[in-house]
This record gives C-alpha cells, structure tokens and sequence, in this order.
C-alpha cells in the first residue's frame, strides 16, 4: 500500500475515462436512491433487476466468453488488453453489485417480506466487510499499514456496535431470505475482497516502473475464471428470488 489509495482511484479513473467512471457510479446510484425515497415499487424492482442482470450478465460474459479467448493470446497480448479493461470495471462492477444488493435489501424490507430485518443486516454486514478487509490487508500485505489498520478499526467498532444495538431483536427470518443473505455475503466477500483489490494490482502494476507483463495476465485471467464463480452464486440467487417471489418466501 505504498501508493495512495486516493492516487490509485485518480489514475484508474483517468485510465477509465473521467466521464465513463463517473457515470456508471453516478448513475445506478442515484437511480436507486430516488427508487428508495419516492418511486413506486415498480421503479424499485426495476432498478433492483436491471443491475443485477447486467452484473450476473458481465460477469458470465467474462467467464464464459472473454476468458476463453484470452486464454488463446499470448501472455503480453492478454496484459495490454487488461491494461485497457480493468481500469472500466473497477467502477463498474462495484457499482452495479452495490446498487443490486442495497436495492435487494430495500425492496424486500419494504414489500415486508424480511421479517427481523435490522439484526440480520448487521449480521450480513459483520460478515461481509471484515473479511473483506482482511483479505485485501492480506493482499496488499498491508496488516502493518496505518491506513489499513485504521480502516479495520473503524470497521470493527462500528460493526460491534451495530450488532450490539439490535441482536437483542434478533429472531429467525424466513429461511429463503437467510439463504439469499448467505449468497449475497458470498458475493460480497468474492467481489469486494478478492476481484477488486485484483484489479488494483493489475493497475499498480502497468503504471510501475518496471511492468510485468506475466503479472498482468496472472491477475487478469484469475479475476476472469472467479467472475465465473460469481456468476454461478448470481444464478443461484436468482432461483431463490424466484422462490421468494412465487413459491411463498
């Protein structure tokens, strides 16, 4: 973690295209907090679907077809394509699996189909960020980093209180809803902790001083065979969707 976190957002965002990294964040984000503070719960379901089919969709586009193909180029064929790639779905793919799983957890909260739903949150929560920030510590070999351990500080306090606030409420939900919460913590672990702190790597290192082509492409083709990953836990959540909706939760 030697360079900052905020000169490593700058440059993939300049390598993304400005206008492109801002919208894609701008745009879903904002669609689902108008969704959640004044539209109908159709415009609500409608954001909720459509970011998650063009994230379960992405994600098996790079499993199933850009990563045969690249496996076939050769290995500095592969890095300079993820040169160009990576900085675009470093913002995009966060995005759309942030708006998808916050816009999941409204939408279920305000059709009333999540029963005890503030400790089953928090649960998700502790489960789902600090692994997450364990993994990207482990890394980036950043245990030792003050900016990582006062990231992980701050995390641990906030997740400690917030499940002391409301675990006395805790009661079972619905068994399709905790099977949906297991899915999505896997999601996010997966995608937060391992594919994203992957795409920095990749970043880091076509800007060093010396790139590595075999790096790259190691990076790359990793995150390209996890999106596959994803994507199977993506159609699985859907099957419980489907469930939640029609087979009566």
């Amino acid at each position: 973690m030697a360079t900052t976190v905020t000169g490593t957002v700058r440059g993939m965002g300049n390598r993304a295209n400005p206008a492109f990294a801002a919208g894609v964040i701008v745009a879903p984000v904002a669609a689902l907090l108008y969704a959640i503070q004044f539209g109908s719960i159709q415009h609500h379901t409608y954001v909720h679907v459509v970011t998650g089919v063009l994230w379960t969709g992405i994600d098996l586009f790079m499993a199933l077809v850009l990563g045969p193909v690249l496996g076939g180029l050769s290995v500095s064929e592969r890095a300079s394509v993820f040169e160009r790639f990576t900085p675009k779905m470093t913002f995009l793919m966060p995005t759309l699996a942030f708006v998808t799983i916050l816009g999941g957890i409204t939408l279920a909260m305000r059709l009333a189909i999540f029963p005890h739903a503030q400790p089953w949150i928090a649960l998700f929560s502790t489960v789902a960020v600090i692994p997450s920030l364990l993994l990207i510590g482990a890394q980036f070999d950043a245990f030792r980093d003050r900016r990582w351990q006062a990231v992980f500080g701050v995390a641990g306090v906030a997740h400690v209180a917030y499940l002391a606030a409301v675990l006395p409420e805790f009661a079972l939900t619905t068994p399709s809803i905790a099977v949906a919460l297991v899915i999505v913590t896997v999601l996010t672990v997966l995608g937060f902790g391992v594919l994203l702190p992957g795409e920095a790597r990749i970043y880091l290192e076509t800007t060093s001083t010396d790139p590595d082509p075999d790096v790259v492409s190691r990076y790359g083709m990793r995150n390209a065979k996890l999106s596959g990953v994803q994507g199977v836990f993506q159609l699985a959540i859907v099957v419980v969707m489907v469930y939640i909706r029609w087979g009566g939760f």
